[in-house]
C-alpha cells in the first residue's frame, strides 16, 4: 500500500461519565497503552497519534502516548475535528483512522479490512459503523485526508466539531461512503451481528468487564478479539454491562 496509513486516537482525562478512564489499569498497562498497542499491531498502519488536548489534565495523556510509542499531538479540548486533523497533517497522513481510546480490545483485522475497503473502493470515508453489525468498542473509521480536509474547512456546528465524522454522514452527497459488516472480517457465525455486546468503555461497568477479561485471559501483546468474545459467551460476562445506555451522537 503506496499511502500512508496514521491512527489518530481521540484521548483526553476529561470524561464525563466516567473521568480519566483512558490511564486505568488493564493487566498492568494502561487502557492507553493497549489502544496504542493495538492499533500498531495492524499490517496497514504506518504511524499512530495520540490526540490528546493542551490543558494540564491532559500531560499524563501525553506522556503515556509518548512512552507507549505513538506520536503527540496536542490541541483543542472540545473542537476534536481540529485536533484530530492537526495530528493526522503534522504525520503527513494519506490515509486517517479515527479511533477513540475508549477501546481497549480494538481489533487489528477490523482496522485492516476498513483501510482496504477504503483504498480499493476509492471511497472517501469507509467504517464499520453505517450499518452496525460489529460489537461496541470495535468501531473504525478511516478516511482520506483530502476528503477530511474538506470536512475540516466546512463543519461548524458543534456536534460536527466534537464528534469528528458526523458531516460525512450529513452529507453524503459529497462523499463516497462504504460499509464494512462482521462477515467481511469474521467467518465464524457466533462474531457477527454481535450488535447487543458492548467491549467499550464508558461506565464502571464497563470497566468491569474488560478488567475482568484481561485478568482471566492470558495473551502476550495483543490480546486476541476472538479469545476475549468467546469468554465473554461462555462465563456470561454481557450481563456486567448490559444496562449501560450508549450515548448518542449529537
Amino acid at each position: 500500500m503506496d499511502e500512508k496509513v496514521v491512527v489518530v486516537i481521540q484521548a483526553r482525562m476529561g470524561s464525563t461519565r466516567l473521568p480519566g478512564k483512558v490511564m486505568l489499569p488493564l493487566a498492568g498497562d494502561h487502557v492507553l497503552t493497549h489502544d496504542i498497542r493495538r492499533a500498531s499491531a495492524a499490517e496497514t498502519v504506518d504511524e499512530v497519534v495520540v490526540a490528546t488536548s493542551t490543558k494540564k489534565a491532559d500531560d499524563i495523556v501525553a506522556r503515556y502516548g509518548d512512552r507507549a510509542g505513538a506520536t503527540v499531538s496536542r490541541g483543542s479540548e472540545t473542537n476534536v475535528l481540529d485536533r484530530m486533523f492537526e495530528g493526522a497533517t503534522a504525520a503527513d497522513a494519506d490515509v486517517v483512522v479515527r479511533i477513540t481510546a475508549d477501546c481497549p480490545l480494538l481489533d487489528p483485522e477490523t482496522v485492516d479490512t476498513v483501510v482496504r475497503c477504503l483504498v480499493d473502493a476509492d471511497a472517501d470515508y469507509a467504517s464499520n459503523t453505517l450499518d452496525r453489525t460489529f460489537p461496541r468498542g470495535l468501531d473504525v473509521e478511516a478516511f482520506t485526508y483530502a476528503g477530511f480536509e474538506r470536512v475540516h474547512e466546512r463543519a461548524t456546528t458543534s456536534a460536527q466539531l466534537e464528534h469528528v465524522t458526523p458531516y460525512y454522514h450529513q452529507h453524503d452527497d459529497q462523499f463516497d461512503l462504504v460499509n464494512v459488516s462482521s462477515s467481511d472480517v469474521f467467518g465464524e457465525p457466533w462474531l457477527q451481528n454481535r450488535t447487543s455486546l458492548r467491549l467499550t468503555l464508558d461506565e464502571a461497568d464497563d470497566y468491569e468487564l474488560l478488567r475482568t477479561i484481561y485478568e482471566n485471559l492470558p495473551f502476550d501483546g495483543v490480546l486476541p478479539i476472538r479469545e476475549a468474545i468467546r469468554y465473554v459467551d461462555e462465563a456470561g460476562l454481557d450481563e456486567l454491562n448490559a444496562d449501560v445506555e450508549q450515548k448518542s451522537v449529537g
